[in-house]
């Protein structure tokens, strides 16, 4: 995604995993209200947090649109593409190519491999243009780069999301609250990653498997989100969490029931 990270996407699952199995229990009448609530990867839920995610990012709630997108935004971080924004200056977009390579040998992108490790860690485009742009795109119609995206989604951002905003107590409303913080800002050691977002929070209020209150814990975290946002120029305007996941919080919509109207950038959406 456009953030810069310390971490290898590749150990992402098992930092995760180590914080999750020092996490407290919930206690019996909280694991009995998760269960009854459908998490955020319900397959309806995932679908709205796919739209609104694109919404933020596209401008669009048709995200499966987003396959093919490929574009140079200016954030430092080279290409930024396909359906969670995989930039080839972070690191996601290699592992992404790499995977497909893997599935699919010999096909339109393995060409770029050596330019995309080459360029990690930096803005460049040397070794991929001017070609990369089309190539993505033509790469994008291909059923398993499609299914290579969602797989590299699921297991560098949403799972790992889903997951600790289960260990934290928290329903479907505080699970996108971290989806879309690990899509924006990842999950590395920098003072605005997902962990050091979470940590703020932390340090003000407890979440609802520590005996928090849900409501509570999630405005701290999204006060560490907008923190975090303001400290970079790319990300400044905080409209995704200030007029989205905030309108849904104060109304109560911690299981991101439809209907759903919110705001991104001016922009007003809707699902019904």
């Amino acid at each position: 995604m456009k953030h810069p990270t310390h971490t290898s996407r590749r150990t992402l699952l098992a930092l995760i995993g180590a914080s999750l199995a020092s996490a407290p229990l919930l206690t019996p009448r909280r694991a009995a209200a998760l269960c009854a609530a459908a998490g955020l990867d319900d397959p309806a839920k995932k679908e709205i947090a796919m739209q609104l995610v694109s919404s933020a990012e596209n401008s669009s709630l048709d995200w499966k649109a987003q396959y093919r997108y490929i574009e140079d935004i200016g954030d430092g971080r080279g290409y930024t593409a396909g359906i969670i924004g995989f930039c080839s200056g972070t690191g996601d977009m290699l592992d992404l190519v790499e995977l497909y390579a893997d599935r699919r040998p010999g096909n339109v992108l393995a060409r770029y491999l050596p330019a995309l490790r080459r360029v990690n860690g930096t803005d460049s485009h040397e070794g991929l243009d001017p070609n990369f742009p089309r190539d993505w795109a033509r790469a994008a119609q291909d059923q398993a780069f499609r299914q290579a995206q969602n797989d590299e989604r699921d297991r560098v951002y949403f799972n790992p999301a889903v997951r600790q905003g289960r260990t934290d107590g928290l329903r479907a409303l505080g699970q996108f609250a971290y989806y879309d913080a690990i899509v924006m800002h990842g999950d590395g050691d920098d003072p605005t990653s997902f962990r050091n977002i979470r940590r703020r929070a932390l340090n003000r209020t407890r979440p609802p498997a520590q005996g928090g209150d849900e409501v509570t814990y999630l405005d701290a975290f999204l006060d560490a989100r907008v923190w975090a946002m303001k400290q970079e120029e790319a990300h400044s305007d905080t409209s995704r969490v200030d007029t989205a996941q905030r309108v849904f919080l104060r109304k109560g919509n911690l299981d991101l029931d439809p209907p759903l109207d919110w705001k991104v950038y001016g922009d007003s959406y809707h699902i019904g």
